[in-house]
């Protein structure tokens, strides 16, 4: 089993040290992948890509946080459902209410059971049906709890993009280019 650091930075301007220093803190013996690449989605990022290839069952990935792994929510989510289905580990630094062992360990400890046999088949099956939507309400609000981060990661992004218009009508009707 493998330990990845994806670490991503979206200009070569900018400095991807902080993100490596983070995760090789938590994880020293990290492989760490670096890329240089813009933009909310995570399809076409070339190294990204390639992990995604070679990664295999029982392996982990860290992220020094959710953004890294992407800004788009929809994708973000996607990626990782498909990750957690094929026995990835997925760490967020800066979310781990979100890494997959925490999903886990929130699945099996909060699923609730009882061993129902009462003699009263109607009562049985309907504390079986309660205890179904239980089970099925804190798998639904864990799965919210990640796509909440993702969101956010995506709003952030939406932000800066709004901000920078902006910035720029701003500095256009100051005569400014």
């Amino acid at each position: 089993m493998k330990i990845y650091g994806y670490c991503r930075i979206s200009t070569p301007k900018q400095n991807i040290e902080r993100q490596i220093r983070n995760i090789l803190k938590e994880f020293p013996d990290a492989i760490i992948v670096r890329e240089t690449f813009t933009g909310a989605k995570f399809q076409g990022r070339k190294e990204l890509d390639k992990l995604l290839r070679v990664i295999q069952t029982g392996d982990t990935i860290i992220f020094d946080s959710v953004s890294r792994m992407s800004r788009n929510a929809d994708d973000g989510f996607a990626l990782y459902k498909q990750l957690y289905n094929q026995v990835v580990n997925l760490v967020f630094l800066k979310e781990p209410h979100i890494n997959t062992e925490t999903y886990k360990k929130t699945l099996h400890e909060k699923n609730f059971s009882l061993n129902l046999d009462s003699g009263d088949e109607a009562a049985d099956k309907l504390m079986k049906s309660i205890l179904d939507a239980l089970n099925d309400y804190v798998i639904t609000l864990v799965s919210t709890q990640i796509q909440l981060a993702f969101i956010q990661s995506q709003k952030e992004i939406d932000d800066l993009h709004q901000r920078t218009r902006e910035g720029i009508e701003t500095a256009r009707r100051n005569g400014k280019q």
